[in-house]
Order: structure tokens, then sequence, then C-alpha cells
């Protein structure tokens, strides 16, 4: 992104030409990840949403526009693109932005998980979203996927093994859950369109529920299942006793999944998944600690959730056992 605009008036100027929205004012920088820049801004009176992919980064930002564009045409509740590089055909040296980039509309909520789990405001939010999130999830897993190139589809397990072994670290609580993941297979399902982070931080609430889905860098093909499982793995409850983001129970999930879409799914498979997105999660913690370990990236947020590897272990570890219980009983 050499030579792309980086002020404010600058970028105002960059958007106009790009897209030929009018009016761009008040922009203004937000937080954002490790691979793109959100700034909001507003435009004919309602404000709006620019992500810009930065310099460097390995995500091709046109697949995610892809996946938004198809999810908002499938029901799903997501932000409406409003204009991007790709539905504009933008080459690299002819885009005023200087790298792929997506306008959005803003949707009004709070995303803060301690907040939706714990203040008044979103006590209603609260009984309405096991059911919602369900809907959500049958939605998207009925979206057409087939025009979209350059999903991944890869064997979780096998991804995350290898994962393991690049550590260079010994972890026997998650060579046993691999062990038990490998043994306990349930059978697969269909592969289909998955978010690949679907849980609470990702997700719009407002005092009535759910109104949008955000953060689509990590969907891919797979197992309809492995959404629900992540939904439901223990760190994203917040602390909460309840299975499902900390609002509900396994039951009202998939009640809602399967009206959704007409397929029940067993509750043994979904906390099968729940086991290996414990694993899953625990292993993106040794990565992402090791970026500040090797000196990649010194960072005080990198470092510290590389304490969180061993939660993850007894989570997984725990969850096992749980259900070895049901099985005996």
């Amino acid at each position: 992104m050499s030579g792309a605009p980086t002020t404010p008036d600058e970028l105002a100027v960059a958007l106009a030409t790009a897209t030929g929205i009018a009016d761009v004012g008040g922009l203004s920088r937000l937080t954002g990840g490790a691979s793109r820049e959100t700034w909001s801004f507003t435009a004919g009176g309602s404000r709006r949403i620019l992500q810009r992919q930065r310099f460097g980064s390995p995500r091709d930002m046109h697949v995610e526009i892809a996946v938004l564009n198809a999810a908002y045409a499938g029901g799903v509740p997501v932000p409406k693109v409003l204009a991007s590089s790709l539905d504009l055909h933008l080459e690299p040296q002819d885009n005023p932005l200087g790298g792929q980039f997506m306008v959005v509309e803003a949707v009004e909520g709070e995303t803060i998980a301690r907040k939706i789990l714990r203040d008044d405001t979103f006590v209603t939010a609260r009984n309405e979203l096991p059911a919602q999130m369900g809907d959500a999830l049958g939605r998207l897993h009925r979206v057409d996927a087939t025009g979209i190139t350059g999903l991944d589809d890869v064997d979780q397990i096998e991804q995350y093994k290898e994962l393991l072994r690049d550590s260079g670290q010994h972890h026997p609580a998650f060579e046993l859950a691999f062990q038990w993941l490998e043994a306990n297979r349930p059978p697969a399902h269909e592969k289909c369109l998955v978010h690949g982070d679907f849980r609470l931080g990702n997700l719009i609430v407002n005092e009535t529920g759910l109104q949008a889905v955000l953060d689509w860098e990590l969907a891919h093909l797979g197992d309809p299942v492995e959404d629900l499982g992540w939904l439901c793995v223990r760190a994203w409850r917040f602390g909460s006793l309840q299975p499902v983001a900390g609002v509900g129970s396994y039951g009202q999930l998939l009640d809602a999944y399967g009206q959704a879409t007409g397929n029940n799914v067993s509750e043994h498979s979904l906390r099968w998944w729940e086991v290996l997105g414990t694993v899953k999660w625990g292993l993106m913690c040794i990565s992402q600690a090791a970026y500040h370990l090797n000196h990649l990236s010194r960072s005080h947020e990198l470092a510290a959730i590389g304490r969180r590897v061993c939660e993850n272990e007894y989570d997984a570890l725990l969850a096992i056992r749980e259900l070895k219980s049901l099985e005996v009983n």
C-alpha cells in the first residue's frame, strides 16, 4: 500500500474517487485487527464503515467480501456491502485507496461480551439470543458457496495436530484430547460455508437481540457443526454457567438450528466439536504468544494470551470427562 492515503482528508478524497460516494465526512479511525484498518465515516446522512486491508497482510479480503455478499443474499444478519474493490473490479495500480477495501453499512449495537452478559439493557436480548444464533447459523449453512473462490477446505484435526507439532512444545493434555477426538469422531455432515469464529465479541447485539454477524476473515468450507461447537467453547462463555455463548442451553441452540435447517444435530456431535474448538483455541493461543516470544511482534496482549493455553488444556479435559460420564449414565 505504498503511497496509499493515510490522513482522514487524503482518505476521504480517495474514497470518493474510488466509489463515487459523495460528501464523505467525519472519518474516524477505529480499533481493528492485524489484517485491516477500520474507519467510521458519514455520507448521505448515514454512518458507514470502511475496512481496508493492511499492507503485507496475507489474507485476500476479496474472499471475505464475496462471503458477505452471499451471506446477505441468504438472509444472514450481516452488514450490507455498499461498495468494494471486488465489485468495482479495481486493479491495484488503479485503486486510489492503495489496497483491497469494502464499505459496509453501520449497524448499531454492542459487541463487548461482558456488557451483553451482565448489563440490564440486554436482559431481553439474552433470552432471545440462543434461538437467534441458531437461526442465523442455519441460514448461513444453507448459503450456496459454489461461486466463492479461495475458501479453505482442510481437515480440522490434521491442521491443528500439525500446528502443535510445529510449535515444538509438548502439551500432553492436547495430545490426549486429539486421541479422544480421533477415536470418537461423529459422522460427518455435508460440507458448507462456515463462519469459523461465530461467538460473542463477533456479534452486534442490541436490547432486542442479534443484529449482525461480524469478522468473516476465517470463513471456510467445513462441517456445519463446527460453528455450533465453537459457539459453546467454555472460553466464549465469559464466566457464565450457560454452555451456549453464556446465554443458553445446548437444547435451545439445537432446536433453533433444527427449525432453521430441518436437520437434527445430536448433542454428542455438538459437544465433540466443542472439544475440538477448545483444543483449537488453545493452540491459537500458543501461536499468538509465539509472535511475541519470537520477537516477531512485541505485544503485551500477545504475551498475556499465552497464559490461556493451560485454561484450554483444563477445559478440554473437563469436557471430555463430562462426555464420558454421560456415556456411562
